[in-house]
């Protein structure tokens, strides 16, 4: 789950910015220069202590709404604060996670992954609360009740094991991309290969998208032995790459020694063919 307004539209500005710049246009009266300033910080991953400071005041802003209640800004400042990789957004973040708007929940938890500090944890495990039963669409909108799959996704990147028993019921999550999330977790928090096993198995889903969001999963938790079924997926050879750069760089950071072993061998060979 993606919010539509991830990316700049071709009505908001589009210009080349400094530093100083970007900062002082979140102060702006305009709504879309305010936007792309903290979509270009996050973008250019500026690690500056006025950005930061700026970017946490903007996810408590109240003047950019969308018509259904949305707070464009605070998505984007979200997402902008875990590239930027400063803990002192962690407790904003968190915060975050009580907003009424879901693309912010879903932001924050995705930043909150990317921070690696595990004061979250306990923010993001209440938001599953009912667990697969609760986790269900919103009437009339396109998602869900919580970004599911970010938390998941989350809670897997911070180790969370205390948060196994309340997530390995969605492994079994009627809607794939959570089934994913889950998935991806519950290999990173128990290193039991059914779960990275099923994930290979979803390289065969018919929806293209399915297939791009297993690609990213296996590339997220280096999955080694996928690394042939991943060249083999019927997606662009661009997400194919970016799948086994996270494979390759997840098996040297495990294996010590100078020369290459011959699985890391094969994984190169697998990516010169895409090439």
């Amino acid at each position: 789950m993606t919010a539509p307004e991830s990316f700049p539209t071709p009505d908001q500005p589009q210009e080349t910015l400094t530093v100083d710049q970007a900062i002082a246009n979140l102060g702006s009266a305009e709504p879309g220069r305010r936007y792309y300033a903290a979509w270009w910080l996050g973008r250019n991953r500026i690690k500056n202590s006025g950005a930061v400071t700026v970017l946490i005041e903007a996810l408590t802003d109240e003047v950019d709404r969308t018509e259904d209640g949305g707070y464009p800004l605070r998505r984007n400042a979200a997402r902008a604060l875990g590239k930027l990789e400063d803990p002192q957004a962690v407790p904003a973040l968190i915060q975050c996670l009580d907003c009424e708007d879901v693309y912010v929940r879903e932001a924050a938890a995705q930043s909150l992954g990317m921070l690696g500090d595990i004061r979250c944890v306990p923010a993001l495990l209440k938001l599953l609360e009912g667990g697969v039963e609760a986790a269900q669409s919103v009437p009339g909108k396109p998602h869900l009740v919580q970004p599911y799959d970010a938390i998941l996704e989350a809670l897997g990147d911070l180790a969370a094991r205390e948060a196994m028993a309340e997530m390995a019921p969605f492994t079994a999550h009627p809607m794939p991309r959570v089934r994913y999330a889950a998935l991806r977790a519950m290999y990173q928090l128990t290193g039991e290969t059914r779960y990275a096993e099923e994930l290979t198995q979803e390289l065969q889903a018919k929806d293209l998208q399915l297939r791009r969001s297993a690609l990213m999963d296996l590339g997220a938790i280096g999955y080694l032995p996928a690394a042939p079924a991943i060249a083999e997926t019927l997606a662009e050879n661009s997400m194919k790459l970016i799948a086994l750069k996270g494979v390759l760089e997840h098996h040297l950071q495990t294996t010590q020694g100078i020369k290459l072993s011959p699985e890391a061998i094969q994984v190169m060979d697998l990516m010169d063919s895409l090439l």
